[in-house]
C-alpha cells in the first residue's frame, strides 16, 4: 500500500510537538491573531489539525460515496507534498503552479507549497494550453501539479521547443491513461508523497526543516499568484499574501455573522480564482467546519442538494441555473400547481417589494404572511435547490439580474451581493442586514477605507490590498497609489441607503459619436434578464446608435421552438429561424422601454455560435473579452452598423 493510501486509511498521528504546542488554550491567541491577520496560512492548518484533529475537514464523491478527511490527515498529507517538493529542491520564494478541477489534493497541494514559503500559482483547468504556457512560463513555476492526463498534455505541449525553460518536474494527482508516458519529468501525486516520506527518514532533521520555514513565514509574505482574467489583454500575476487572504475571510465571516456558526461550503468554482480560494480554503481554515468538493460543475445542483452548505458562493451563472432548473420543474408539472406557484409567488413578490423600501424591516403581518408562504411552498423550494441550510449567500465574479437576485429573495434566502477584486484578496464590500437593496453592493468590511476620484472610480485600502503585479512594475504602479490605495478601475454611485453599486468598468463606458457615455452592463443585465438571453454584449464606441450581439440560450431557446414544433438541428440553425429573431426582438423592445432614448438597442445580431473560451472569446472567468469584439465580431457589426461601420 502506498504513502497516500495508507494515511487515507488511517489517520496519521499528529507530531508530539505539534500536540504540546496547540490546545484548547490557544483558542483566544487564534482569534486574536485572526483580527489581526498575522498568522500565515500554513501555520492556521497546523493550529486546526492541533485543534480538531480527528473531526471532519474534507468530503469528496468518489464512485458513489462520500469520502472523509480529518484535520490530521489534511495536515499530515501537506507535509508530504512539503517534504516532497524540498527533495526536489523547492525553497522559499520559488513557484510552484496548480491545474486541475477541485479536489482535496489540490488543497493539499497548495498548503505544502505555502509550508515551504514557496508560492502557489494557479492556472484554469479550462485554459488552452497557449494561455497555460505563459501562466506557467512568465511566473517561471519549476512545478506543476496537474489534475490529470488533460491537463498533464497542456503541460506537455507547452514543453515543446523549450516552451517552459524552468519547468523541472510535473506531478499528476489522477494517473489514469498516463500508463505509458515516458517523460522523465513526469510522477503521480501518490509518488511526491513518497518522496516526501522518503526524504523525511533520510534526513533527520527534514521535520524541523519544515517547521522552521513556516515559522519563519511572515503574514506579509507572498504565497499565492492569482493570474487576472485578461479581458484587455495578456493576464497579470497578482501577488497576495496570506495577511490580505486572512483578512478577507475573517472581517467577511464577521460583517455576515457566520464567524461563531458551524461552517459548511461545497467547493466547485476554481480554486485558482480568489473567490473560491479565499472562500472554501481560507474560510474554512479561519471558521473550522467542512469543506466538500462537487463531482464536477455539471453535478453542482445535485450536489448542493446532497449537502445542503450552511454558506455558499456562487457565480450569476450558478444562481441562474439553480433558478431555470425550478422552473423547467414547475413548467413540467400539472396546471393546479402552477396556477398555485403563481399565485404564491405574486404575494411573496408583494413581500419582497416591502422588504426593500422598508430596509429590510417586516411588519408583524408580513411575517406571518411569509411564514404561511413557507409553509406552503417556499420551503420546499429551499430544500429543492439545496439552500435550506445555508445562512448566507454570496454572488460574486460579475453582475447578476435583478430578476435572479429578486427569485431568491421572494423564497425567503436573498443572495448577498458584494464587491471586491482579485487585487483586494477577495470581497471588501458585502451586503448584510438592513442594506441589501437589489443592485447594491453593500457596506464596506472593517478596516476598509474607500473614496471616489471625480469620475467616480473607487480607491480602496484594507489589509487585503495585494503587493503588486509579479514583473510588472508598469502595472503595479498604476494600480496602487502612495499611501495604499488600490485603483479599481470601477465606477460606482452610492445609493441612499450609504450601499455602494458598481456603474461599469471605466474601460467599458461607451461614448457614442454624440458624445454621450453608456454603461453597457446594465443594459446587456436588462436583456439577459430574459431566460432565452444568455450572453448580451452592447456596442456602440464612436457609433451613432447603440446596437448588440446576442447570444441565445439554447437549452431554454430548444424548449421553445419545440414547443411550437419549429425544426432545428444545431445552435446555428435555431439561431437562425425567423421565429427565433422575433423572440429575441420583442424582447429587445420589451428592454428599451426600461431606458432613456439614448441608451436604447436599434439594432441587434444573434450569434451563430455560442461563444467559447478556446476560441479567445470569453476569459477563463467567462467573461467577454471585450479587446476582440472589433475582429471576432466583425460580421455582427457589419449587420448592425452596415458595411461602412
Amino acid at each position: 500500500m502506498s504513502t497516500l493510501e495508507s494515511m487515507r486509511t488511517v489517520h496519521p498521528p499528529i507530531p508530539a510537538t505539534l500536540a504540546r504546542a496547540t490546545g484548547a488554550h490557544d483558542v483566544p491567541s487564534l482569534h486574536n491573531a485572526l483580527q489581526d491577520a498575522a498568522i500565515t496560512i500554513p501555520r492556521l492548518l497546523r493550529q486546526r489539525a492541533g485543534l480538531d484533529g480527528d473531526r471532519l475537514a474534507l468530503r469528496e464523491k468518489e464512485h458513489g460515496i462520500w469520502k472523509r478527511y480529518s484535520w490530521s490527515h489534511y495536515y499530515a498529507t501537506a507535509r508530504l507534498v512539503a517534504l516532497g517538493l524540498m527533495s526536489l529542491g523547492i525553497k522559499p520564494g520559488d513557484r510552484v503552479a496548480i491545474a486541475g478541477e477541485d479536489t482535496p489534493e489540490w488543497f493539499y497541494a497548495d498548503l505544502g507549497i505555502q509550508m515551504i514559503g514557496a508560492i502557489a500559482v494557479g492556472v484554469y483547468p479550462t485554459n488552452p494550453w497557449v494561455e497555460l504556457q505563459y501562466i506557467v512560463r512568465h511566473s517561471g513555476a519549476r512545478v506543476v501539479v496537474t489534475g490529470d492526463q488533460e491537463q498533464t498534455d497542456k503541460v506537455l505541449d507547452a514543453l515543446a521547443d523549450d516552451g517552459l525553460p524552468a519547468l523541472e518536474a510535473i506531478v499528476c494527482i489522477d494517473m489514469k491513461g498516463l500508463r505509458h508516458y515516458r517523460q522523465k519529468q513526469l510522477m503521480s501525486f501518490e509518488t511526491l508523497c513518497e518522496l516526501g516520506n522518503s526524504y523525511a527518514l533520510a534526513q533527520p532533521d527534514a521535520n524541523a526543516t519544515l517547521d522552521r520555514l513556516t515559522d519563519q513565514a511572515s503574514p506579509d509574505d507572498v504565497c499565492i499568484l492569482v493570474y487576472t482574467s485578461g479581458t484587455t489583454g495578456p493576464p497579470k500575476g497578482a501577488m497576495l499574501t496570506h495577511r490580505n487572504l486572512v483578512y478577507a475571510a475573517f472581517a467577511y465571516a464577521g460583517a455576515v455573522k457566520i464567524a461563531d456558526k458551524p461552517f459548511e461550503s461545497v467547493c466547485y468554482l476554481p480554486l485558482c480564482h480568489v473567490a473560491e480560494r479565499c472562500y472554501s480554503e481560507v474560510m474554512q481554515l479561519v471558521l473550522g467546519g467542512t469543506v466538500n468538493f462537487a463531482e464536477s460543475i455539471d453535478t453542482v445542483a445535485v450536489n448542493i442538494r446532497e449537502i445542503a452548505p450552511t454558506f455558499f458562493v456562487g457565480v450569476p451563472r450558478i444562481y441562474e441555473k439553480l433558478q431555470q432548473h425550478f422552473l423547467f420543474k414547475l413548467g413540467e408539472s400539472g396546471w393546479l400547481r402552477q396556477r398555485f406557484a403563481k399565485v404564491c409567488f405574486a404575494l411573496g413578490r408583494k413581500l419582497s417589494d416591502r422588504r426593500q423600501s422598508t430596509g429590510g424591516t417586516r411588519t408583524l403581518g408580513d411575517r406571518v404572511a411569509y411564514g404561511l408562504l413557507y409553509i406552503l411552498m417556499f420551503r420546499n423550494i429551499q430544500r429543492h435547490l439545496g439552500l435550506s441550510r445555508s445562512r448566507h449567500r454570496l454572488c460574486a465574479g460579475a453582475s447578476i439580474s435583478p430578476e435572479t437576485l429578486r427569485f431568491f429573495d421572494i423564497i425567503g434566502r436573498p443572495v448577498s451581493q458584494g464587491y471586491g477584486l482579485t487585487e483586494s484578496g477577495g470581497v471588501a464590500f458585502v451586503q448584510h442586514g438592513a442594506h441589501h437593496r437589489l443592485g447594491g453592493c453593500g457596506l464596506p468590511l472593517p478596516r476598509t477605507e474607500w473614496k471616489r476620484d471625480t469620475d467616480g472610480e473607487i480607491l480602496l485600502r484594507n489589509p487585503g490590498v495585494f503587493k503588486g503585479y509579479f514583473l510588472d512594475e508598469k502595472a503595479s504602479t498604476a494600480s496602487l497609489e502612495p499611501g495604499g490605495w488600490l485603483r479599481s478601475g470601477d465606477i460606482v454611485d452610492i445609493m441612499d441607503n450609504g450601499e455602494i453599486t458598481v456603474v461599469d468598468r471605466k474601460k467599458a463606458i461607451i461614448i457614442t459619436a454624440g458624445g454621450k457615455n453608456i454603461a453597457p452592463s446594465e443594459i446587456e443585465n436588462a436583456l439577459k434578464d430574459s431566460e432565452f438571453i444568455k450572453e448580451a454584449i452592447v456596442v456602440g464606441e464612436a457609433r451613432k446608435y447603440l446596437g448588440a450581439i446576442i447570444q441565445v440560450d439554447y437549452d431554454t431557446v430548444g424548449r421553445w421552438a419545440r414547443d411550437k414544433a419549429l425544426a432545428y438541428t444545431n445552435y446555428k440553425s435555431l439561431a437562425q429561424l425567423p421565429e427565433v429573431h422575433e423572440l429575441v426582438d420583442g424582447i429587445v423592445a420589451a428592454t428599451n422601454k426600461r431606458f432613456a432614448r439614448v441608451e436604447n438597442v436599434r439594432r441587434f445580431a444573434i450569434l451563430e455560435k455560442e461563444l467559447d473560451h478556446d476560441d479567445g472569446e470569453l476569459t477563463a472567468t467567462q467573461k467577454v473579452r471585450r479587446a476582440m469584439i472589433e475582429k471576432k465580431f466583425a460580421h455582427e457589426l457589419e449587420i448592425i452598423y452596415g458595411a461602412a461601420g
